[in-house]
């Protein structure tokens, strides 16, 4: 009974150092979590965008849902972009669009302004949950769109 008892601790040990030793999940994976979650980021300003349309309908504390969202997201996303997913081949034409990233290298040489623009964008989504009118929540969710449009003129890589 003893050395069963201690057979299965080795092998719950041994499992452990295994998982302990991997120090980041593979480059692919990662890829694969920041277009979720880029994703997720897109789904939300969508939500916004569509009750701020002419003839839309703004759903306040729905669009203060979106905009924190938005916000919690954008802290947490240059934190995907670990240096080993800096894996941009132009001459790649079986791409996985999935996995495959769509960053340019120039996010990894000017990482200090990517950063700086994910902050910013996100102080501008918790800005706007927390507009008092209308028209500042519309202004702020502009001027987000605008930090969105202009960080993928800069770092994502067109087909």
């Amino acid at each position: 009974m003893f050395r069963a008892a201690l057979a299965a601790t080795m092998i719950a040990a041994s499992y452990a150092a295994v998982g302990q030793e991997q120090s980041a999940p593979p480059p692919k994976d990662t890829i694969f979590a920041r277009k979720i979650l880029m994703g997720a980021i897109d789904m939300n300003m969508d939500e916004i965008e569509t009750m701020l349309q002419p003839g839309g309908k703004v759903e306040a504390a729905e669009a203060t849902e979106h905009a924190e969202t938005i916000s919690t997201m954008l802290m947490s996303f240059p934190h995907l972009f670990p240096a080993s997913t800096n894996q941009w081949r132009p001459d790649d034409k079986d791409r996985d669009p999935a996995t495959d990233t769509s960053a340019s290298p120039d996010l990894w040489r000017n990482f200090g302004d990517f950063y700086q623009r994910a902050q910013a964008a996100s102080k501008l989504a918790f800005d706007a949950s927390r507009a008092k009118h209308g028209n500042e929540f519309k202004a702020l969710i502009g001027q987000l769109r605008a930090a969105c449009n202009g960080c993928h003129a800069a770092y994502l890589k067109a087909e």
